[in-house]
C-alpha cells in the first residue's frame, strides 16, 4: 500500500503535466489551426498528382518534388486569383457607374410588387420617392455613413491582411506536407492506433472518402451550377455577367444559396422592366440550375461515404457557422466520424446478440 500511494501520484503529476502542455501547445498554436487544416485539405486533394510529379523527378529528391508542386499550386490558385481581383474591378466599377448613373438620373424605379409587399413596401416607397426627388441625398447619406463608420474600413483592412498572411502559412506548410506527407500520416496511424485500436484504420479510411466526397461534391456542384447559371445571364444580356457568375459561385458553395443568386439577378430584371428575360433566367435557375444541385451533389456525397445527405448537409451549415469556410468540410468529417463510430457500435451489439442469444440457457 505504501509503494502504491507513490505510484499513483507519480501517475496523476505526469498526467497534469501531460494536460498542461496540451493546453499550452494550444495556446501557441491555435492561431497556426485553420491555415494547416486548408493546406491539408489541399495536400490530401492533389496528392495524386504530387506523386506522379515525384516518380518524374526520382523518389530520392521529395524536395525538388515538393518545391515543384509548391510552384503548380501557386500557379493554380494564383492566376485564378488575380484573373477574378482583375475581373472584379473592371465589371465592379461598370456596375457602379452604371447605378450612378441610374439613381443620379431621377427615374429609380421599383417593381410594383415589391413596392406592396407588407411591412417594408411603404418604406422602400419613401426611399424610392426622396432619392429621384433629390438624388444627392443619397451622397451625402452614405459619406455620412462612412464617417461614422471608419472603424469598419480598418477593420476590412485588418481582415484582408490576415487573409494574406494565413495565405502564406497555407502555402508554406504546403512544402512540408508534400515532402513529410506520408512519414506523418504514418506517424498519426501508428500513434493513433496505439490509443484507439484496430478501429482507427475504419475511421481514417471514413475521413478520407467523407473530405474526398465534400471537396468533389460541392466543388463540382458549385462550378457546373455557376456556369449554367452564367449562361442564362448572357443570353438574358445582364450586365457583368462574368462578375455575377463568380458571385453565384461563391454563393453555391453553400447548401441551397444558388436560388438566392439567379433569383435575386432575376429581380433586378423585373426592376428593370424585362419581364421575358427575367421569367427565363427565373425557369432556368429552378429547372435547370437546381436540378444540378440536385443531381451531382447527393450522389457524389452520399454515394461515396454512404452518409445520409441530411447529415452532410448539417455537418456543412454547422461548420460554416462554428469554424467559418474551412468548416465546410470539417463539420461534415466530425459528424461522419460520429456517424461511422455509432455503426460500429450497433454492429458489434448486434453480433454479441447473435454469438449469446438472449434465451440461452445452460
Amino acid at each position: 500500500m505504501q509503494k502504491s500511494a507513490p505510484l499513483q501520484l507519480h501517475r496523476i503529476l505526469l498526467f497534469g503535466l501531460f494536460f498542461i502542455l496540451i493546453y499550452l501547445s494550444f495556446s501557441v498554436l491555435k492561431y497556426f489551426i485553420i491555415p494547416v487544416v486548408w493546406a491539408m485539405i489541399i495536400t490530401y486533394m492533389t496528392w495524386p498528382i504530387y506523386q506522379w510529379i515525384l516518380a518524374k523527378c526520382g523518389h530520392s529528391r521529395p524536395n525538388i518534388a515538393a518545391t515543384l508542386m509548391l510552384c503548380l499550386m501557386i500557379l493554380m490558385l494564383g492566376i485564378p486569383l488575380v484573373f477574378g481581383v482583375m475581373l472584379l474591378q473592371d465589371e465592379g466599377r461598370n456596375l457602379y457607374l452604371q447605378l450612378q448613373q441610374q439613381l443620379f438620373s431621377g427615374h429609380l424605379s421599383v417593381p410594383d410588387f415589391i413596392l406592396n409587399l407588407p411591412v417594408i413596401g411603404a418604406d422602400i416607397q419613401r426611399i424610392v420617392t426622396e432619392i429621384n426627388n433629390n438624388p444627392q441625398i443619397l451622397t451625402q447619406n452614405i459619406g455620412s455613413w462612412i464617417q461614422a463608420h471608419l472603424n469598419y474600413g480598418r477593420f476590412v483592412l485588418s481582415e484582408i491582411s490576415r487573409n494574406l498572411v494565413k495565405l502564406f502559412l497555407v502555402l508554406f506548410s504546403l512544402f512540408f506536407f508534400y515532402r513529410d506527407g506520408r512519414n506523418i500520416l504514418n506517424q498519426v496511424r501508428t500513434a493513433l492506433e496505439k490509443i484507439i485500436g484496430p478501429r482507427i484504420h475504419h475511421y481514417l479510411k471514413t475521413i478520407s472518402e467523407t473530405t474526398r466526397a465534400v471537396v468533389y461534391g460541392f466543388g463540382l456542384t458549385a462550378v457546373a451550377q455557376a456556369l449554367l447559371a452564367g449562361i442564362s445571364y448572357f443570353v438574358a444580356g445582364v450586365p457583368n455577367p462574368m462578375l455575377l457568375t463568380l458571385i453565384t459561385f461563391v454563393v453555391a458553395l453553400i447548401p441551397f444559396g444558388t436560388p438566392v443568386a439567379y433569383c435575386a439577378v432575376a429581380l433586378w430584371l423585373f426592376s428593370q422592366g424585362q419581364i421575358m428575360a427575367a421569367v427565363g433566367v427565373l425557369t432556368w435557375g429552378v429547372c435547370v440550375v437546381s436540378t444540378a444541385d440536385n443531381l451531382i451533389r447527393p450522389i457524389v456525397i452520399s454515394g461515396a461515404t454512404q452518409i445520409p445527405f441530411l447529415i452532410i448537409m448539417f455537418g456543412v451549415l454547422g461548420g460554416i457557422s462554428s469554424f467559418g469556410l474551412v468548416g465546410l468540410f470539417i463539420g461534415p468529417v466530425i459528424l461522419a466520424i460520429l456517424l461511422a463510430i455509432w455503426r460500429e457500435w450497433i454492429h458489434s451489439i448486434n453480433q454479441k446478440r447473435i454469438i449469446i442469444p438472449p434465451n440461452h440457457t445452460d
